[in-house]
């Protein structure tokens, strides 16, 4: 999709799809899509301005652009409407751009986009350059950044239920009154390096499989995790005191986890990963119990970067 012309004189009439959730990141939403049109409009696209009533129809819209063949479907939203445009182009040649407006906005950390500025994320999709990142993958259902099946799993599920307070101390109020009652979770983990596989059974506070190196907007679990090697890093936490688990908590900020007894870390190509009454979540989207198997799908998705 690149444009010799350069990107401040696209082809004239090329067609491409901007779908919005326009609630994400408290009605900025609304706000980027706006900026961002005007900007991708004056450039000479001709964009499909789209949103949906739901997750479903927004679902629908971006599988129905995809088969229409559109030069790129972009998304104006966090990384709940990523997850959900992937869904429709991974394994295409359709390539996803994004003008991040949600509140985590990790898959532009991974892309190096300008998350506050929706008129220079719009000149990203302009200029149209394009590289090729791996997908993970579980049935049919994809994700980009980390699939979370343990305390912070848990931790969403409650948070899910509460209708107050909103944004982020939602979390924190689910994270203090998940701790309370929390034990260590009995887990199988069935792990295919490739070249050899193991089956391990851990007591853990969390497991996480990272196809990127972070989720919940900078919480660097699965540090070191590159999103072009054909391969995705399995992090464990094992059983701590709840002390340790609050006072370690401001670690996965910074990445720096490793240095923690309790850290186990496997690269793999694909894991099974099996625990009692876990739900689990990726890209913060609920994703579906346990047990599942997770792959490594290598170059599933373009993205405009």
């Amino acid at each position: 999709m690149h444009d010799p012309a350069g990107p401040d004189h696209p082809v004239r009439g090329r067609e491409i799809a901007l779908l919005t959730n326009p609630a994400s990141g408290r009605g900025r939403g609304a706000r980027h899509r706006d900026a961002a049109l005007a900007r991708l409009r004056e450039s000479g696209f001709v964009v499909r301005n789209l949103q949906g009533r739901d997750a479903d129809e927004a679902a629908d819209l971006a599988r129905g652009c995809v088969s229409d063949g559109v030069e790129a479907l972009v998304v104006c939203g966090g990384d709940g409407l990523v997850h959900l445009a992937v869904q429709a182009v991974a394994g295409t040649d359709v390539p996803l751009g994004v003008i991040p407006s949600g509140t985590g906005n990790d898959v532009a950390r991974y892309l190096d986009l300008p998350r506050a500025d929706p008129v220079a994320a719009a000149d990203r999709v302009i200029a149209s350059r394009t590289r090729t990142i791996d997908l993970a993958r579980s049935g049919d259902r994809w994700f980009v950044t980390v699939l979370a099946a343990g305390f912070d799993a848990v931790v969403n599920e409650r948070a899910n239920t509460m209708t107050w307070p909103r944004g982020q101390m939602r979390y924190n109020l689910a994270t203090l009154a998940e701790l309370r009652t929390f034990r260590p979770i009995p887990y199988v983990l069935h792990l295919d390096g490739g070249s050899r596989t193991e089956t391990v059974e851990h007591e853990a506070m969390l497991v996480a499989v990272g196809n990127g190196p972070s989720f919940g907007g900078g919480l660097r679990i699965t540090e070191g995790a590159l999103l072009d090697d054909g391969l995705l890093d399995v992090v464990v936490i094992t059983r701590m005191s709840k002390p340790k688990l609050v006072r370690s908590y401001p670690r996965l900020f910074t990445g720096r986890i490793d240095g923690l007894a309790e850290y186990v870390h496997h690269r793999v190509r694909s894991v099974t990963i099996a625990a009692p009454g876990i739900v689990s979540y990726a890209d913060g989207e609920r994703f579906g119990p346990l047990p599942l198997t997770v792959d490594c799908v290598p170059g599933a998705l373009q993205v405009i970067a």
